[in-house]
């Protein structure tokens, strides 16, 4: 079936095209009940308004995009963007909006769609996420006009507004705990040494490190996937000095170091105190169970699509600080056994 156009409501209602532009577009020029009338028969044939009308009209999409630049997998293999996702849809669907979604592999073709997507009037506003300390992103997306709100530090967003926790704390919380059962040797692996995010974690690391008296501390890079992760707990534990204790970006990572761990013939938590980053089912299913910096990521993902379509609806919006991630000790974590 073609799809049903103004033409075929003009011709079922008995009215001209132009009383059912004004009508739907509930401009003065024609009378309550032709418009309700108009109304009914759209919604009777199923009629949409198209995106090109939409943009000549200066009608609202009433969608939002998000773009991740990341291999397609990582959102099934990751739980973060997807409970980070749902939260999104739990505002979204009560406001009638969608969510267009697409993965990328590199800045200029992110950039690039952000500039289709903004041009064609396909979304009224994005989620920008992964920020890069001076991300080119930013400006670009100023330039264009482009409603946006970043998922990350506030001193990566320019004059966009910021949905952000406080990671330095987390980390702190994290490090105190295992000084405090008497871990000496703790570890760091991170996700992309590029991610903003990565960069406020490691300067706390090795803050907090400082702080308790601890060995200069080490930190292995990856990108975040559970081959990664398990290559950089190999290195790490085979060390002459090896760690007693590893704190990792990632559940995937954390999951993968428990096989390493057996594999290399250490206990869990005897002879290594594993810590993942965030909180997930994985991290809770697995044995022994994972230590955790815990944070309701569904509810971060509300308050970015609230604040995205404030700021859509040309509210004043500032920075949103959510809480931050906390420490939720299990069985992976113990004193050490030596």
């Amino acid at each position: 079936m073609k799809r049903p156009t103004i033409a075929d409501i003009a011709l079922r209602a008995g009215v001209s095209k132009v009383a059912v532009s004004y009508a739907l577009n509930d401009q003065p020029g024609v009378s309550d009940s032709t418009r309700a009338s108009i109304k009914a028969i759209a919604e009777e044939l199923g009629w949409r308004p198209s995106s090109a009308a939409r943009a000549l009209s200066g009608a609202r999409a009433q969608a939002v995009g998000l773009v991740v630049r990341r291999p397609a997998s990582a959102l099934g293999t990751e739980p973060f963007f997807m409970e980070f996702i749902s939260g999104i849809e739990s505002v979204l669907s009560d406001r009638a909006y969608a969510l267009m979604l697409q993965m990328v592999d590199s800045e200029e073709r992110e950039t690039e769609i952000y500039r289709r997507w903004w041009g064609e009037r396909r979304v009224d506003g994005v989620f920008l996420v992964d920020l890069h300390t001076d991300d080119p992103r930013v400006p670009a997306i100023e330039a264009l006009g482009l409603p946006a709100v970043v998922i990350g530090p506030p001193h990566t967003a320019g004059s966009l507004p910021a949905v952000w926790s406080d990671d330095a704390k987390s980390v702190q919380e994290a490090v105190r705990y295992l000084v405090a059962i008497g871990h000496r040797r703790i570890a760091r692996v991170a996700g992309p040494e590029g991610f903003a995010h990565t960069a406020v974690r490691d300067a706390a690391f090795r803050e907090v490190c400082a702080e308790a008296g601890l060995p200069a501390p080490e930190i292995v890079h990856t990108d975040y996937t559970g081959d990664e992760g398990a290559r950089a707990a190999r290195r790490l534990l085979i060390a002459a000095e090896r760690p007693t204790a590893m704190i990792f970006d990632n559940d995937i990572m954390a999951v993968a170091a428990l096989s390493v761990a057996q594999e290399i013939g250490l206990s869990i938590p005897r002879d290594l105190s594993v810590v993942a980053w965030d909180e997930s089912q994985l991290t809770q299913v697995v044995r022994p169970a994972l230590s955790a910096l815990a944070r309701d990521i569904p509810a971060y993902g509300a308050s970015a699509a609230r604040t995205l379509l404030a700021l859509v609806a040309d509210e004043e919006v500032g920075n949103v600080e959510e809480e931050c991630a906390r420490f939720v000790p299990r069985g992976s974590t113990s004193a050490p056994s030596a």
